[in-house]
Formats: C-alpha cells, sequence, structure tokens
C-alpha cells in the first residue's frame, strides 16, 4: 500500500510539541529543523496526528477536486457511504443526507454496509473452516498499513479478506456491469491509502472523508432544507451498518466473543492495538481471531468533525441500525445475500517493511551521552520527546527522525547552562563596561591634569620662591611671618597637586620584571610609618611567590593602599595584608579595621579628586592611580566594605588580583 502522503505540515502552524510524535503508532514523523513532517511511505493513514495536533498544523490531503472532476466527467459516478454516518450527521436525518450527495451530482448512493454484511459472512465461513488457523481482521486499513510495515512477519495471520469498501465496490460492479465511477464517503484517512493500493487496484477512484464531505455541501449550499428525501440505492443492508462500534464485526457475522474459549478477542485504539498485535506475533494471545481497530471504532475516525463524545456517537449509530432493520425485507436480503455467495472477496498482502534496524549499542550510547545520559539512571523514559524511552529516542535521531533538542531534560539543563553562561557573560561585559568609562574618565582627567600642571606649575614655582623669600626677609616681623607661612604652606600643598596631577597625566608604560611578592610587601611596609595604636598581620600564602611585575608600580599601588588603611583607622585598629594564589594569579589582599566606606561612595572611590579625607589631607588621586595600574597589569581590583556597626564589625578590604606572568 503506497501512497504519495495522506498527512501534510502546515510549517506556521506548527510549534514542535512533539505530541503527534507521542500519538503516531507507526513513529511516521520526522523533525527536522524545527518542523515536524510526516514522511509518506512510514505514514498507515491512523489520523491520530491529525486529531491531536492542538494548532491544526496537520492537514489531511484533500480528494475534494479529484471528486468534482470525476462528477464531471461522462461516467456516473456512484458514492458509496460508511456506516459510521449517522454518528457524523446526527444534524441530518438519514433520508435528507442522501439527498444532499445526489445533489452534488452523484448519480446514486449506497450504504458501504452492504459491503460490511458480505464481509460478515465471509468471517463467519473463515473462521468455522479454520483448521488451527490463526487470523487478523482486515476490515481496518490502518491496520493493515501497519502490518505490512512494521510486522511483516504477520502477513501470513492477516485475514485473506477485503474490507467492507472494496466488497461495496465488487458487488456494485456485479450488480449492475455498467462502467461506473466509485466514490467512497466516511470517517477514516487510511481509506485514502488504500484506494491506491497496489494488492486492490482499480476497486474504488477516490475517497473522501466525512469533512471534506460537509466542505463539499458548504461550497454547493446544499442543506437539509435545500433538497428532497431520498432512499439508499440497492444493494440493501442489514446489520453490517455496526461495523463502525466496537464488535460491530462480531455481531454481523454472529461470531461471540467468548472469554472462557478465547477464539475471538477485539482490541481498538493506539495503545490497544500495538500491544494486541505484539502478543499475538510473540504466541501469547493464541484466538483464532484479532479484531483490531486503529481507532475506538470507526465513528471515532479521524475523518470525522463531531465533537460529540464516543458513547453518544455509538447512540446515533445504532438507533440507525434498529430504525433500518426494524423494516428490512428479511427475506430479499438473504436472497441478496445468496446472489453474492460467489462473488470474490479475497485479497492478498505485500511487505513493505519499513522497519529500523537497530544500531550498534555504541552509536546509541554516543547519543545518549551527547544528551547528558551517562548512566542508566540518567535515561528518565519521561516520553516528553514523543518516544516511550530515551534509547528509542537516540534510535530515531540516529535515523534521521528526531534531533536532540526534543529531549525535554536534556534541553532544559542546556538552556540552565545557556543562561549561567549568558549571565557570566553579562557579568563580564558589565565589569568591561565599568573599566572602558572608567578608562575613558582616566583618560580624559589626564588630558585635563596635564594641561592645568604644565599651565599652573611656573606661576606656582615662583610664588613658593617669593613666599620663602620673604619669610628670610620678615622673620623678625610677627605680624606678617603668620600671614607668609599661610601662603608657603597652601601654595607647598599646592605644589603636591601639580606633582599628583603630572604622575595621574603620565602615560607610564608597565616594565614586567620578575620580583618576589613577599619581599615587595616587606620593602613597602618598612617604608611606611606605622602608626601607634595599628597592629599590623602579615600572612603569605604563595607557594611560589615569583611573579612577572613592574615593582615600583605595584610599590605605588600598596602604598596607596596601606596609608588609606592606616588613614581610615585613627584610634587604632588591625591592618591585615595576605598574599596567595588565585587560579594561577597572585592575590594581594589589604584589609583595616577602621571606619568603613559609606555604600553611597562606594562606586564613586576610583574617580579621579574624589575624596572623604579632610581639606588638605588627600588630593583624590590615590585610588584612581592605583586602579589604573593594577588595570594596565591586566588585573583586577575589588572593594568590600562596612561603615554601619549595627551590620558588624567596621572595616575595609581591597583585594588585588595580578596575572602571575605577563600577557603579551
Amino acid at each position: 500500500m503506497r501512497h504519495n502522503g495522506l498527512v501534510k505540515t502546515i510549517g506556521e502552524r506548527c510549534r514542535v510539541c512533539y505530541t503527534c510524535v507521542r500519538e503516531c503508532p507507526a513513529k511516521a514523523i520526522r523533525i527536522a529543523v524545527g518542523q515536524a513532517e510526516v514522511i509518506p511511505e512510514r505514514c498507515i493513514g491512523c489520523g491520530n496526528c491529525v486529531r491531536v495536533c492542538s494548532q491544526n498544523a496537520k492537514q489531511v490531503v484533500s480528494s475534494v477536486d479529484q471528486v468534482r472532476d470525476l462528477l464531471r466527467g461522462a461516467t456516473p459516478t456512484t458514492a458509496i457511504i460508511a456506516p459510521s454516518f449517522p454518528a457524523e450527521f446526527s444534524d441530518v436525518p438519514w433520508a435528507k443526507l442522501v439527498g444532499m450527495i445526489r445533489a452534488l451530482g452523484f448519480a446514486s448512493v449506497v450504504e458501504v454496509a452492504v459491503g460490511a454484511d458480505l464481509v460478515a459472512d465471509r468471517y463467519c465461513k473463515l473462521l468455522l473452516g479454520t483448521n488451527g488457523g490463526r487470523y487478523i481482521a482486515t476490515t481496518c486499513p490502518a491496520i493493515v498499513a501497519y502490518v505490512e510495515r512494521y510486522q511483516p512477519d504477520l502477513l501470513k495471520h492477516l485475514a485473506p479478506i477485503v474490507s467492507p469498501m472494496v466488497a461495496t465496490a465488487r458487488a456494485l460492479r456485479r450488480l449492475y456491469q455498467d462502467p461506473m465511477r466509485i466514490v467512497f464517503i466516511g470517517p477514516c484517512i487510511a481509506k485514502k491509502g488504500e484506494v491506491t493500493s497496489p494488492s486492490v487496484p482499480d476497486e474504488i477512484d477516490a475517497a473522501l472523508t466525512f469533512a471534506e464531505l460537509r466542505d463539499m455541501f458548504a461550497e454547493a449550499k446544499l442543506t437539509a432544507d435545500s433538497v428532497a428525501e431520498s432512499d439508499f440505492d440497492p444493494p440493501i443492508a442489514a446489520e453490517g451498518a455496526l461495523f463502525s462500534i466496537r464488535r460491530g464485526l462480531l455481531q454481523a457475522a454472529d461470531i461471540q466473543e467468548d472469554l472462557v474459549a478465547g477464539d475471538v478477542v477485539t482490541a481498538e485504539g493506539r495503545d490497544e492495538f500495538l500491544g494486541a498485535l505484539e502478543e499475538f506475533r510473540a504466541g501469547d494471545l493464541d484466538a483464532k481471531l484479532l479484531e483490531v481497530l486503529c481507532c475506538k471504532g470507526c465513528i471515532m475516525g479521524a475523518g470525522m468533525t463531531s465533537r460529540e463524545p464516543l458513547y453518544s456517537r455509538r447512540s446515533h449509530v445504532s438507533r440507525y441500525v434498529r430504525e433500518r432493520t426494524s423494516r428490512l425485507d428479511r427475506g430479499a436480503w438473504e436472497a441478496q445475500m445468496r446472489s453474492f455467495e460467489t462473488l470474490d472477496l479475497s485479497r492478498d498482502f505485500t511487505s513493505q517493511d519499513q522497519r529500523i534496524a537497530v544500531p550498534f549499542d555504541e552509536e546509541i550510547q554516543y547519543i545518549l551521552r551527547r544528551m547528558g545520559k551517562f548512566s542508566r539512571e540518567d535515561e528518565l523514559n519521561c516520553g516528553a520527546c514523543g518516544y516511550d524511552t530515551c534509547r528509542e529516542h537516540a534510535v530515531a535521531i540516529l535515523k534521521g527522525l528526531a534531533e536532540s533538542e526534543m529531549c525535554l531534560p536534556y534541553t532544559i539543563e542546556t538552556l540552565k547552562k545557556t543562561v549561567k553562561e549568558l549571565n557570566l557573560s553579562h557579568e563580564q561585559l558589565a565589569s568591561t563596561q565599568a573599566a572602558l568609562m572608567q578608562s575613558e574618565k582616566l583618560a580624559s582627567m589626564g588630558q585635563l591634569a596635564a594641561g592645568i600642571a604644565h599651565e599652573v606649575n611656573n606661576p606656582l614655582g615662583i610664588v613658593l620662591v617669593y613666599a620663602h623669600i620673604l619669610l628670610d626677609e620678615y622673620k623678625n616681623h610677627p605680624e606678617m611671618r603668620d600671614d607668609l607661612e599661610m601662603i608657603s604652606r597652601h601654595a607647598d600643598r599646592c605644589k603636591k597637586i601639580v606633582s599628583g596631577l603630572l604622575h595621574f597625566s603620565r602615560q607610564n608604560k608597565v616594565v614586567y620584571q620578575e620580583i618576589d611578592v613577599r619581599r615587595l610587601v616587606e620593602q613597602t611596609l618598612r617604608a611606611i610609618p606605622q602608626p601607634a595604636g595599628v597592629q599590623l598581620n602579615v600572612r603569605h600564602e604563595l607557594a611560589d611567590p615569583r611573579a612577572e611585575l613592574d615593582g615600583d608600580q605595584i610599590t605605588q599601588v600598596l602604598t596607596n593602599l596601606i596609608t588609606n588603611a592606616y588613614a581610615a583607622m585613627p584610634k587604632g585598629g588591625t591592618l591585615n595584608i595576605a598574599t596567595a594564589d588565585a587560579n594561577g594569579n597572585v592575590m594581594i589582599a589589604v584589609a583595616d579595621t577602621g571606619v568603613g566606606i559609606p555604600e553611597e561612595n562606594r562606586e564613586k572611590i576610583f574617580e579621579p579628586f574624589f575624596t572623604t579625607k579632610q581639606i588638605g589631607k588627600g588630593t583624590g588621586l590615590g585610588l584612581a592611580v592605583t586602579y589604573g595600574i593594577v588595570k594596565m597589569h591586566s588585573g583586577d581590583i575589588r572593594v568590600a566594605s562596612n561603615a554601619d556597626a549595627a551590620k558588624g564589625p567596621t572595616g575595609t578590604t581591597f583585594t588585588v588580583t595580578l596575572p602571575r606572568r605577563a600577557k603579551t
């Protein structure tokens, strides 16, 4: 049974929820580039994907245009309508429905229940004549397609009897002899595939779903009120009209499902039919006849538009059958059945093996590991991907039917990793942006500082010279000496500021050389007087004290940090200096127990000229210079501080991290 595709995907509607994959018994759905597409050669036409797709992304390939062409042709066209029609057209009296179908241009309208009666008779004879044989009913084309593709070793067990649709067509051709076109109308998508099957060629010209028939009615503006009532054309049907509901075949054939004898077993729906066929194949189910349907009865077919529940649909069919059989001329029907006793209702089946060869275990393990499944415990078998087990999913990936991203746990872990990386990248970007802004500030201030220093330095020198000359000349005039000393003192302070500006603006280059960090710290501490009341603790935890740094510049960094720490402890305290390894880098921490830095000032401390010291006590350039030196070394400087005694001990810690080796 080959076809060019029964279901297509509307790409813009597909949300890749994998529901269709999960519900497809044949696993005929390929996920590729974020789209779920049906693979024609694997599809059995069950229509589960159409039924479960909440986005209406799965669409049955239409036969409407083909049927219109048949109706426009010279050869009369007969419509044969499936027994499930009362469940679909519960809103239309059956006689009106027949009139509407005729109004579309069909020459005659016949019930497929006629063929169901004939098929039921053949099944009864098959079982009576069985000598140890075991059969699978072939009334459901989706089941036949599944066996041909995925259980070809069961082909010999398929009952060699045509479906009611084909049986009806053969009966019509014998009865009328004249050429005719035949269109099947029913609830089943798989019938479209059966129409093109090479095992039953030229039996049916086209197949419409009930949904397509409703579309044709709507286009032709046909309603029950616009047509006259009409009866079905012969041949007449009886209990075959029950075929569309569960065990309908058995009742029509007067076959009892004896639970004690176990000669007949019925199964329906995706899960039941898969399990039943597997048990039948394994020999665990020794029934003479397995009557299995892909849907929960044809009244639940994917080609229907009815939204009524199962048992409401059953009621409509049962009510119709009671009405028809109550008026049935049983004698005429029996005579009709006898006239068809010699009608050939046999068929054969063809293997169209679509089974997937199981890959080597090493290949499966490779795919599982790629999805983060390194042990059996990692194989959650949650089914979110649409496959029952992680291994089935891995096999599908190897065969190009699925993607790793279909695994929900894998996707979640990947997403977490991506979010983590994005957060890290964001932090790095923010840090880089802050450093860039700081560098721009420093560069701008450096240019300004250089200009100011250049313009102020010479006149300032003259002021200082003359101030000192005047001090010497008027040393014996106390009334003038105090004023002159104030001029000299503030001029000296200006000189220091200018000196700092010149240093700040100078474009220093890092002169790398191998130095001993521990010795550098100790030398710096010796050069800075330790205030009274301050306790000094030094701890070295460097495995290797050697590092490639600019000794003079790092000395300046330490000097600035230590001087600031001493200044923050006017009433005494503890200064802790530590060196340690930090992921291949050198870390130097300077911590004091001083007053701390208020939270609102922490983002400003590296800005030029920002200081919290009293006027005359600082220029606000020390930490700006420190920051610039650290960044020129491709290092990092961070500060942690508490200025609120209510939150704990006050104090500040500056942590400088420097690459151990020079970055070229």
